[in-house]
């Protein structure tokens, strides 16, 4: 199994920092507001984030009570910048690939993850690991890139467009040939792996898992109107999907 580790690529790691240091952004916009209002209250929890990224999410667990964050993630760049800029006493930050959160010997009450499902191969096997994690009754909250998004081989536009480039509706081609997508985004042969809706709902109904929420990525028009070259496409798909789980045993 393959454990992908692009935001070591000098190029990517450096475009990702570029947008997330923008205050108007698909992650701050859209992506953190929805995943953070799924949470659970997190006061005096043990937390796991996966693929914690540059620290930013375990940073704010922190502030919000958790009694302690483990962040783990594959990027060294990541690492380092979560470590230099989002540290805190109950924050610990570990280089480990998703795949091998099997290795990790304590449990959480709360598992999270923004954004990273999308690289792993065996989606199921994952949730079966952390669902092992987890102590009972806890709680599991995560996003991903929407299957329509993912579904993208990049052999076409995403949009079709009029004359003057307005969006006038998002394509969708080979949504139902899941596996893996390597296309030409920020580097050439990015990878990740698609795989339909209801393949990421069996795969946690197949972990054990009870699932209490989904939501699809959503933003106000008010919004797409003050920035349509960036958020203008928003009216036609979802951008991210997102889940809110619970261990019952």
């Amino acid at each position: 199994m393959s454990k992908q580790n692009v935001y070591d690529n000098n190029d990517f790691f450096e475009n990702f920092q570029s947008s997330r240091s923008n205050d108007v952004n698909f992650n701050d916009c859209i992506e953190t507001p929805i995943l953070f209002g799924m949470l659970p209250d997190l006061h005096g929890k043990k937390v796991l984030d996966i693929g914690c990224g540059m620290g930013q999410h375990a940073k704010q667990y922190s502030e919000m009570g958790a009694e302690s964050v483990l962040g783990i993630d594959l990027s060294e760049k990541m690492l380092q910048y979560a470590r230099e800029h989002n540290s805190s006493d109950n924050i610990v930050y570990q280089r480990m690939a998703m795949e091998d959160v099997d290795t990790i010997s304590e449990t959480f009450d709360i598992v999270t993850s923004s954004l990273v499902f999308d690289y792993v191969e065996d989606f199921p096997g994952l949730m079966r690991k952390i669902h092992h994690l987890m102590k009972k009754d806890a709680v599991f909250v995560f996003s991903m890139s929407h299957p329509i998004v993912t579904a993208w081989d990049g052999a076409y536009d995403r949009y079709t467009r009029t004359e003057t480039g307005e969006r006038l509706y998002a394509n969708l081609r080979n949504y139902c040939k899941e596996g893996l997508r390597r296309v030409d985004w920020v580097v050439n042969g990015y990878e990740c792996y698609h795989r339909t809706v209801s393949s990421l709902i069996n795969g946690l109904i197949g972990a054990g898992f009870t699932i209490e929420e989904c939501q699809e990525a959503h933003l106000s028009d008010e919004m797409r109107a003050r920035y349509p070259a960036l958020f203008g496409g928003t009216i036609h798909r979802p951008e991210f999907i997102f889940f809110r789980c619970r261990k019952n045993n």
